[in-house]
């Protein structure tokens, strides 16, 4: 899909205008926006709690809470005629037939309740006078409240704006990701057939769209209700976008893109170049529109979006980690450090998974940080002397381990739905158990298949090269204690599960500026001396490392160079990834809707039957779905079912992640594959296949890329699910 993006869309300069300016511009404004929002109240407090330290004074009883906006001057009369305002208070009470009931018609009790109020009026202009005394005193308050005040009105807006901000960048990005054909899809479209059925199955699930969101806005407005502004920006974004997106693939299919691959092509292959978001809108608009009456319907669950509006923005931080990810030398260099040993694929591979658990959670789901990481993993492992077919496979699964450990974003969205039944904390205990599960199973799947003997260097040679390769990767852990320190000590804010999304961009903007600025100072690149042999029996990988290996096109860029590329290579991904996501919401609420999970029994009598039916109707829905509009569906309709027939909540959730995972590997749709296509590109995907079909006639080897997961999750899932109640039946479990 990448290399669609040099595709001429037919749309001329108007085109490179948007794609090249207009949307990485807007869109970098709005992730810095969103970053200025997620730190906006631990810093503004710090700021508060600074202002307090330096401009409150505890013994005059001065705070500065009472100075962040300029006194005003009380308007009270400060020595009133205490005489006359008793006897004009006398008077009028003496027309009030209830003044006696209140106890004022006694003259003494007026006198004391004008002292009273002279007394509070003298108490204003004391206060107002210590306050001016006090800020002519200090004249360096009012240019702080001018800087904190600013601050928050920032953070206010930003807060207050939430929902919006998140739909603008929606709708830059998914008409961006439309232009440069960037939707996924279970094969790029690479004839001229394929852009036009592309171009058709796009207008008419947009059209659709338009037309349900249309359908929604025009009932608020009849309905009588005065709905919000935001309300009524968030039909108008949502209708610009589709309409807008709708006329792009009228125009796609008018002059379609100079074709990759000539030939009249084939029809159902061009099918399978549909973006399956298009799929979902067709399936969806129909289904409402003309068998349920119900044309509002796509526009309605497309509400999900806006109703957890915080988890996408964090998403979309996560996803921009991911792109600056690729523009630094980190993965590259952590993976020098295993270089020397000399390992076999397999155990270096392991080894590899095992350390992307850890960037996998930190970037919210699997496919992110198969975008992000997935063409390094695959060299890596390729150059190792592995086969294509298993480089891809670990490609695709290198985000797979990583969604059950903290602080994965997709356990803080099922702690939001299911808030009365699990705590995050909860699931992420259970979740490093499953962790080291599926980690040990992929080792031992992986040694049982492995073609070449276990190898290894000697110590010797390994500990000095490992020693020297740890050098260069020292500063980027200093950065990183850095920045978490700052956040910590400065923001009293530690690095979790819902600060990470805010957090992790910085540190990956910090290790951009060190490549780009002090690198050639600090560090230098170690050479892979251990791959020289491989390198000689792989020459045909030359074109490949050179394109994706570390980072060389990223180091020819400066550091606004590499800012500006991670941030136009993140509009297209937030584009597919989140539209994705949005319509799988209004798959889940056609389901929902059909009432198809009501006719699945709520006893089934046996908890082992319970187990087997569930985890597989979980594996079918990550399987056709992504994983957060997955969540959503499951959390409304399996979810309760499960409860029912006796099976523990965490136990529960802890199916849910590894079947959905099992689904992302699996096709029809096999997500995670899609993405790992996406990240390595498709020539080497079709060179991977052509390679297994050259060399090998046995059937795994020649399709391992599916494989590989299937059987390494496909245990997983059935220990998963069944070994607490086996473990409890022999009184091994409580």
């Amino acid at each position: 899909m990448q290399e669609n993006n040099q595709n001429r869309t037919g749309m001329g300069l108007l085109s490179y205008i948007w794609n090249e300016w207009i949307s990485t511009s807007v869109t970098l404004l709005l992730l810095l926006l969103t970053l200025v929002i997620g730190t906006g109240e631990m810093i503004h407090g710090q700021l508060l709690r600074v202002g307090e330290s330096l401009y409150g004074n505890e013994k005059i009883g001065m705070q500065y809470s009472y100075l962040r906006a300029e006194p005003e001057k009380p308007t009270c009369d400060r020595h009133p005629d205490i005489e006359m305002l008793v006897q004009k208070q006398m008077k009028t009470n003496s027309n009030d037939e209830f003044a006696d009931i209140f106890g004022t018609t006694s003259e003494s009790d007026v006198r004391t309740s004008v002292m009273a109020g002279q007394q509070q009026c003298e108490e204003k202009f004391q206060f107002y006078d210590k306050a001016m005394k006090y800020m002519e005193s200090h004249s360096t308050i009012r240019a702080y409240r001018t800087l904190e005040t600013s601050f928050f009105g920032i953070f206010k807006f930003g807060t207050e704006n939430r929902v919006l901000i998140l739909l603008l960048m929606v709708v830059v990005a998914a008409i961006t990701a439309s232009v440069k054909f960037h939707h996924i899809g279970l094969r790029a479209p690479t004839t001229t057939l394929d852009y036009r059925v592309y171009s058709v199955a796009m207008a008419l699930g947009n059209a659709l769209l338009t037309f349900s969101v249309f359908s929604q806005y025009r009932s608020v407005i009849n309905s009588g209700v005065t709905a919000t502004a935001e309300t009524i920006g968030v039909y108008w974004l949502w209708m610009i976008l589709f309409s807008v997106v709708t006329l792009i693939s009228i125009v796609h299919f008018i002059k379609p893109p100079a074709p990759k691959q000539s030939g009249p092509g084939n029809f159902g292959l061009a099918l399978l170049s549909v973006p399956l978001y298009a799929y979902m809108a067709i399936i969806t608009g129909i289904a409402f529109t003309f068998f349920m009456d119900y044309p509002m319907g796509q526009g309605i669950y497309l509400g999900q979006l806006v109703e957890f509006s915080g988890i996408f923005l964090n998403l979309a931080l996560f996803i921009w980690a991911g792109m600056l990810l690729t523009q630094t030398r980190v993965m590259d260099l952590f993976l020098g450090i295993l270089r020397p040993w000399n390992l076999a694929p397999e155990t270096l591979t392991w080894l590899i998974l095992i350390a992307a658990a850890i960037p996998t959670a930190y970037t919210g789901a699997s496919g992110i940080f198969v975008v992000a990481a997935g063409a390094i993993i695959y060299k890596e492992v390729w150059n190792s002397g592995s086969r294509r077919q298993y480089a891809l496979a670990v490609s695709a699964m290198s985000g797979s381990l990583g969604v059950v450990i903290r602080p994965c974003l997709l356990v803080i969205l099922i702690s939001m739905l299911d808030s009365r039944h699990v705590t995050s904390d909860e699931l992420f205990d259970h979740g490093i158990y499953v962790f080291w599960l599926t980690a040990f199973i992929f080792l031992g799947v992986s040694l049982y298949l492995a073609e070449t003997r276990f190898r290894v260097n000697s110590p010797k040679v390994a500990v000095p090269g490992m020693l020297r390769a740890c050098v260069p990767v020292i500063p980027y852990i200093v950065i990183t204690f850095i920045v978490v320190a700052l956040y910590k000590y400065g923001l009293d804010t530690k690095m979790d599960e819902f600060t990470a999304p805010v957090i992790l961009p910085i540190i990956l903007i910090a290790y951009i500026m060190f490549d780009k600025w002090f690198s050639d100072r600090f560090t230098s690149d170690v050479p892979a001396t251990t791959h020289d042999a491989l390198a000689l029996e792989h020459e045909q990988k030359s074109e490949f490392l050179r394109e994706h290996g570390s980072n060389s096109a990223g180091n020819k860029r400066g550091f606004g160079g590499s800012i500006w590329f991670a941030s136009a290579e993140t509009v297209g991904h937030i584009g597919a990834l989140i539209i994705l996501m949005a319509l799988s919401a209004s798959v889940g609420g056609l389901i929902e809707r059909t009432e198809v999970v009501e006719l699945l029994p709520t006893h089934l009598g046996n908890i082992y039957i319970s187990l087997a039916f569930i985890a597989l109707l979980l594996a079918i829905i990550g399987m056709t779905t992504d994983p957060f509009g997955a969540v959503i569906l499951v959390a409304a309709t399996v979810a309760p079912v499960a409860y029912e027939n006796g099976i523990h909540p965490i136990h529960f959730w802890m199916i849910v992640l590894v079947a959905f995972e099992l689904g992302y590997v699996t096709p029809p749709v096999a997500l995670n594959h899609l993405l790992t296509r996406l990240s390595v590109g498709d020539e080497e995907v079709r060179a991977a296949d052509a390679e297994a079909k050259e060399k090998y006639t046995s059937f795994y080897y020649r399709y391992e890329r599916w494989l590989l997961p299937i059987i390494v999750l496909f245990p997983s899932l059935l220990i998963v699910t069944y070994a607490p109640y086996l473990l409890k039946m022999f009184g091994w479990y409580q």
